[in-house]
C-alpha cells in the first residue's frame, strides 16, 4: 500500500534515514502533521512555550529587555513578547519546511544560532527548552502525541539544535 500511496502522492513512509537530515521519512512525515496542528494557532503556541520556559527557568527571562520587567503571568498580552514567540515559530516552521533540503534548513538554523551566540547564549539555553517544548506539544496535541511521535520530536528538536549549536559555536571562533 505504501509504494501505492507513494506512486500517486509523492511520498513514502521509509524507516530509512535520510543520511542529509537523520530523520526517516515516516518521521518528517509525523513531525510536519502535527506541526501543522500547532502552527495554525503559532502566536499562540510560541505564547504557551516560552512563557512556560519562563516560569520554570526564571534566568532566561532576565535575558530579554523588551519584556524581563513583565511578570510571566502578564507575558501572554504583551505584544513585543508575541512579536518575539512568532518569531521564535517561524524560524521553527521554515525549519520544518526544510527537513527535504537539509542545505536551506541548515542556513536557516546556523543563522539562528549565530545570533543567539553574539548575544552571548549557548547550548544550556536550549536545551533546557526542549523538555518545555516536548511538554507542551504533548499538552497541546494530546491524543495526537502518542510516543511514535514523541520520539520523531524529540529526534527532529535534538537535530535542529544541533544545527543552532554549529551556528553558536561560530560565533565563539
Amino acid at each position: 500500500m505504501g509504494s501505492v500511496l507513494s506512486y500517486f502522492f509523492g511520498y513514502s513512509d521509509s524507516d530509512t534515514i535520510d543520511p542529509k537530515v537523520g530523520l526517516t521519512k515516516r518521521e518528517m512525515r509525523l513531525v510536519r502533521e502535527t506541526w501543522n496542528i500547532v502552527r495554525v494557532h503559532s502566536v499562540k503556541a510560541g505564547v504557551t512555550i516560552m512563557a512556560s520556559y519562563f516560569s520554570k527557568y526564571p534566568r532566561y527571562h532576565q535575558v530579554f529587555p523588551a519584556f524581563k520587567h513583565v511578570p510571566v503571568d502578564e507575558l501572554a498580552g504583551n505584544k513585543k513578547f508575541q512579536a518575539h514567540c512568532q518569531n521564535i515559530m517561524s524560524t521553527l516552521s521554515n525549519s520544518i519546511d526544510a527537513l527535504h533540503d537539509a542545505d536551506l534548513m541548515d542556513a536557516i538554523l546556523h543563522s539562528t544560532g549565530e545570533r543567539h551566540g553574539r548575544r552571548g547564549q549557548g547550548r544550556q539555553e536550549f536545551i533546557d527548552l526542549k523538555a518545555v517544548m516536548l511538554e507542551v506539544m504533548k499538552d497541546t496535541l494530546k491524543s495526537k502525541f502518542p510516543a511514535e511521535v514523541e520520539v520523531a520530536w524529540n529526534k527532529t528538536i535534538d537535530i535542529l539544535f544541533l544545527k543552532i549549536f554549529e551556528g553558536i559555536e561560530r560565533t565563539a571562533s
